[in-house]
Parts: C-alpha cells; structure tokens; sequence
C-alpha cells in the first residue's frame, strides 16, 4: 500500500479497471482515490460501484491527489493539460495512458513542472489479464517508479521498453487484442460450420486461446516447439497448419502488425 492519495480523470473501462485493481491488491483504500469525468452520470456510477470519491472538477482533483492517472483520450489530451497545468506542483507524478502521446510532449505542454511517465495498457486490463507497458527512458525516481509498477501490475504483467518503440507496441499488445478476438470468432464459426452449437463453439475457442497463451508464457518454450509438439506427423493439426500457410496466415498477421505501427507513427506525428 502506498500512502499518496490516487487521482483518475476518466470514468470510462481503463478508469474502472484501474480502480478495482487497486483496490483488490490493498493498494489503497477507496477513500484516497478520486476521481472526475466530464460526464456526471459515469462518475457517479463508477463512485457507486467502487466507492471512491468524486472531486468537483479537474483543479479539485489535482489539489487532492499527488499520482494523477490520465485515463483520458488522446484527443482531449491537451485540453485537459492546459486545464490543470496551473495547478501541477513538483509534488505530482502524472501518469498518461493516451495513446500516441509522447511523455516529452506532455513534458513540455506542463512546462516540465512534474515528474511524467506514459503506459499502454490494453483491454484485458478489465479481466486482471492485461499487458501494460511503461517507457522506461523516463526520469522517475525508485518510489514512483514502483508506484506506476504497483499500479498497472495489480491488472496483469508489466514489461518496461524504450518510449521509440511505442508504436510497434501498440501493434502488438495495445491493438491485438482486436486480432485475437477475430481469431476466436472465426474459430468458432468454424465449429458452427461442422454442426457444433454456437455458445459451445465460442467456449471452445476461448478457453484453447487462454489456455495456449499460458502455455507459451509459463513453460518458457518457443511457440513453434508448442506448435510441433500438437502436430502428429500425417494429422488432422498439420493439415490444418498447411492450409493456414498456403493461405497466408503469419503473413497477414505481420503485415497487419506493421500497418497499425505505421499507422500509429502518422497519428502520432499528427498530434
């Protein structure tokens, strides 16, 4: 448990699902957070499922709270800088999961006032699975540092990497998520196309996902030794792996890795 009282501007999933992390790990007690969405009503309603408190505005929040989460999107990231930028001390940790947003952009629209650093969670947060990653070219001393660990790995593992490689993460861990749920529904299709029930088949796919994802990180194997250890020579899974390789699979799945990077890069230079 740390003692700096918790600050979350944002009401939406991210903001939810931090606040239940911490909470279900004792980081902090629900009457050190605060929280403040420019939407009322989903305020209310994350203060009623969580019991934090609300702050009447962003300036309140500040005032109250010294580890401020950003859990806001990237494109009202600048107005909300400007709206608490008179009330950041030396005292603050601001912590921005905006995507795109570099940490020395936010450095300089607060004129360096306090010590920043930027994670990318990504949507399995919500489950207590998710991958956060933070920069680790930041300049946080050790207790901060530990509190934004403390923070993002209470929904999931936590890995450090250089901020320049942001945007291939975002391809990776931020976006793929998107992938893998394409992947299950089209496994599952496939069930129904050979007569299984459709809630079995989705049951089916989901849970060989999880279950194959654990694999590969608690057995510290390669995924292709995996790979081969299912595929019996002349089997029903080989034939399966050679139809996905004639069709392009891994191929579609790199290609598309590098276009969300690109296309994370524009948005970036964009902004």
């Amino acid at each position: 448990m740390f003692k700096e009282k918790l600050g979350i501007i944002g009401a939406g999933n991210m903001a939810s699902a931090i606040i239940k992390g911490v909470l279900g790990a004792g980081l902090v007690e629900p009457q050190h957070i605060y929280i403040y969405d420019t939407d009322p009503q989903k305020k209310i309603q994350l203060i009623k499922d969580t019991a934090v408190l609300g702050a009447e505005n962003n300036n309140d929040l500040m005032q109250k709270c010294s580890v401020i989460i950003m859990a806001v999107k990237p494109d009202v990231l600048d107005g909300l800088l400007g709206n608490i930028e008179k009330d950041i001390t030396d005292q603050h940790l601001l912590i921005s999961i905006a995507a795109g947003v570099s940490s020395d952009y936010i450095r300089e629209k607060i004129g360096d006032k306090c010590a920043v650093i930027r994670v990318m969670p990504n949507a399995p947060v919500t489950v207590g699975e998710g991958m956060s990653v933070i920069n680790k070219d930041h300049t946080l001393d050790e207790e901060k540092e530990e509190i934004v660990k403390s923070i993002f790995s209470s929904m999931g593992r936590v890995e450090e990497a250089d901020e320049k490689y942001f945007d291939g993460i975002t391809a990776i861990s931020g976006s793929s998520p998107a992938y893998v749920y394409m992947f299950i529904e089209a496994l599952a299709d496939g069930g129904v196309k050979m007569g299984l029930d459709k809630d079995q088949a989705y049951r089916l796919a989901a849970q060989s996902v999880l279950g194959a994802a654990k694999m590969v990180l608690e057995q510290g194997e390669h995924p292709a030794v995996l790979k081969d250890k299912v595929c019996s020579p002349g089997g029903t899974t080989i034939e399966a792996i050679y139809t996905l390789e004639r069709r392009g699979f891994r191929g579609a799945i790199m290609e598309a890795v590098e276009d969300c990077a690109l296309k994370a890069g524009r948005l970036k230079q964009k902004g």
